[in-house]
């Protein structure tokens, strides 16, 4: 297996630190500016009970959490859309809602390829939820969204 590059993997932290935020957001009410700050302040980098958080692209963070903010009525009809009609997105998750949400907002905002999109928020679904289950619905959520939103990257 090919080792990722370091840019890369700066790309893949600052996505699982954008759905943490996300969901911070959510379930605190905090502002795009304060949690932004915190994260890139006191996270990208911290060490935690002797184990040192991946260090994040800043500028790839704060544009998925700017897009999944602006964009987030566009995303969350996307993902309506994706999942079965008993299951809005309201009743989804609170960790998938902030993984969709980014994803969405990387999908509609950055020149990231739809599939690489995909792969790395199935990823970040794995680093939440171990057992697999998750990834699969997140795969095939992400899937419908980005035809929807990058019809381009499939033809």
């Amino acid at each position: 297996m090919k080792k990722q590059s370091k840019s890369r993997q700066k790309k893949s932290a600052a996505r699982l630190y954008a759905v943490q935020a996300l969901f911070q957001m959510e379930s605190t009410g905090q502002t795009v500016e304060a949690v932004t700050q915190e994260f890139e302040t006191h996270r990208f980098g911290a060490v935690y009970e002797g184990e040192e958080m991946a260090e994040g692209d800043p500028a790839h963070f704060r544009q998925v959490v700017d897009a999944a903010v602006n964009w987030q009525a566009r995303i969350d009809q996307m993902t309506d859309r994706a999942l079965v009609a008993k299951w809005p997105i309201a009743r989804i998750d609170p960790t998938l809602r902030a993984l969709f949400r980014a994803a969405g907002g990387e999908m509609l905002e950055t020149d990231t390829p739809a599939r690489v999109a995909i792969s790395e928020y199935v990823d970040v679904a794995k680093a939440f939820f171990p057992d697999g289950r998750e990834a699969k619905f997140v795969n095939a959520v992400l899937d419908h969204m980005a035809r929807e939103a990058r019809p381009a990257d499939f033809e």
